[in-house]
């Protein structure tokens, strides 16, 4: 008789506990061993740059001390082969029965993910990915010919016309576990190897005065310039100067925080809007969304090709 479920759950840039379709989907049954991987010879001359690897390593920090609260430390793991045979050491050193995670969609992430499918299964474990990204996958979005879109405003109105799931995934309120985590070989943060010691001394000091990373900073972040910049959005938006910008680009490249949170707010916020009489913020949502949609747009070509 097989014994209870122990998920892997692989988090890449998806640092957050909630809305995450891969840590609710493991944390439904059995144990859960929550991993993060670096791997600097993935990425090759995309090699993120100093501040981006600062805030990677404070948002680690942020989510470790919320899968701790949980049940579940966050697993650090610095690879030097890749990223793969770090992920098949550990879900054998846990002796793992499934790995989730939430698909992305930059090519690196594409090639990694397909051999990752293609090799997992061969092991006897199952894997199941996510849409923890996007509100519309690139292969949902088509012309009425089947043919994918070529310009950006044709795909964003295609978009628009279509339903949307917007009911996020609760955050879990426990995580069991995994045993065997002794056998894992995992690293601390520092060991990672994000910052320098001159970076530390240097201006990243700095980072930290004007920007907190983690997911419930985020989720403050987008709740503050709902409330306060939102409406005028559409009259100040695209100055660099000001608090109407929103500031969220960088909590959701790293996953802090989701777009079916940020459009469900903003949605919610138009409703309340509408009702006070408030016509000048149609402008100023519609605007907003399209930035949203820009950044949809930004995942979708290659699969037209």
């Amino acid at each position: 008789m097989a014994g209870p479920e122990k998920t892997v759950v692989w988090f890449r840039r998806d640092l957050r506990i909630q809305d995450n379709p891969a840590l609710a989907a493991a944390a439904k049954g059995g144990s859960v061993l929550p991993i993060f991987i670096w791997c600097p010879s993935d990425y090759g001359q995309y090699y993120p740059g100093r501040c981006s690897r600062w805030w990677l390593k404070q948002s680690l920090v942020h989510l470790g001390k919320s899968l701790e609260l949980l049940g579940c430390p966050l697993v650090l793991i610095r690879a030097e082969d890749s990223t793969l045979a770090a992920l098949l050491e550990c879900v054998r050193s846990i002796s793992a029965t499934r790995v989730v995670y939430n698909r992305l969609y930059d090519p690196i992430s594409l090639v990694l993910d397909n051999k990752i499918k293609n090799e997992l299964p061969a092991h006897g474990i199952s894997i199941q990915s996510f849409n923890g990204d996007l509100l519309y996958e690139p292969w949902d979005v088509y012309d009425e010919n089947g043919q994918a879109f070529t310009t950006f405003n044709k795909y964003w109105e295609k978009c628009m016309s279509l339903p949307i799931e917007i009911s996020q995934y609760l955050a879990p309120t426990r995580l069991v576990a995994a045993p065997g985590l002794a056998n894992v070989r995992c690293c601390s943060i520092d060991d990672l190897g994000l910052e320098s010691s001159k970076d530390v001394e240097s201006s990243n000091a700095l980072l930290s005065r004007a920007w907190s990373p983690g997911w419930r900073n985020a989720e403050n972040m987008l709740e503050e310039f709902v409330s306060y910049g939102l409406l005028e959005y559409s009259e100040h938006g695209m100055k660099v100067g000001g608090s109407t910008t929103s500031l969220l680009s960088p909590y959701l490249h790293f996953g802090e925080l989701s777009v079916r949170m940020i459009y469900q707010l903003v949605k919610m916020r138009q409703v309340k809007w509408q009702n006070e009489g408030k016509s000048e913020a149609e402008e100023s949502v519609r605007l907003f969304l399209r930035s949203i949609g820009f950044r949809e747009y930004s995942r979708y070509p290659g699969f037209g090709e």
